[in-house]
């Protein structure tokens, strides 16, 4: 059974190890890397898990952590949220982990305000394209790369509408 739990402040540990753990797993499908993200301090971690515009969920699937994901104001759109750093471990995809993580953070936004949910998809990363493409997501038309070195990665945005025409 797979449950999704909020992180507080007191789970730096935890978060941080997730996070690592995903990078490690999924070098190519996210902005920031593993040896990046290893200087990130405790206080650091401290610090995004207190911010009060943003929430990290956690899946736990038969009492263990096995997916992660972000949320926070998007990082140009005002007004939107993004779904940021989603992962889930290589044993526990399609389990309906993917699909409980982002519900959990769709509800996040909706009682938050925001008015859409938008990510970025690497275009090979297909399962992921597929959840996404599932949960209601739709592409917008902006695209992107990774930074150096993985700039040869290509992303597309996409966008779920959260207000249902209020």
């Amino acid at each position: 059974m797979v449950t999704i739990q909020r992180l507080t402040p007191d789970d730096v540990d935890r978060a941080r190890a997730l996070r690592l753990r995903s990078l490690r797993d999924a070098p190519d499908a996210y902005w920031t890397t593993a040896e990046e993200e290893t200087r990130t301090t405790a206080a650091e971690w401290r610090a995004r898990l207190t911010n009060p515009a943003a929430v990290t969920f956690v899946a736990r699937l038969d009492g263990t952590d096995v997916g992660l994901v972000f949320g926070a104001p998007h990082h140009d759109q005002a007004g939107d949220a993004g779904l940021y750093g989603m992962w889930v471990a290589s044993e526990a995809r399609g389990t309906g982990v993917g699909a409980a993580l982002i519900d959990a953070l769709v509800g996040w936004a909706r009682v938050t305000g925001y008015r859409h949910l938008r990510l970025e998809v690497a275009d090979a990363n297909l399962p992921a394209v597929r959840l996404y493409e599932r949960a209601g997501f739709k592409p917008t038309g902006r695209a992107g790369t990774l930074p150096p070195p993985r700039e040869h990665i290509t992303e597309h945005e996409r966008l779920l509408q959260l207000d249902q025409g209020r």
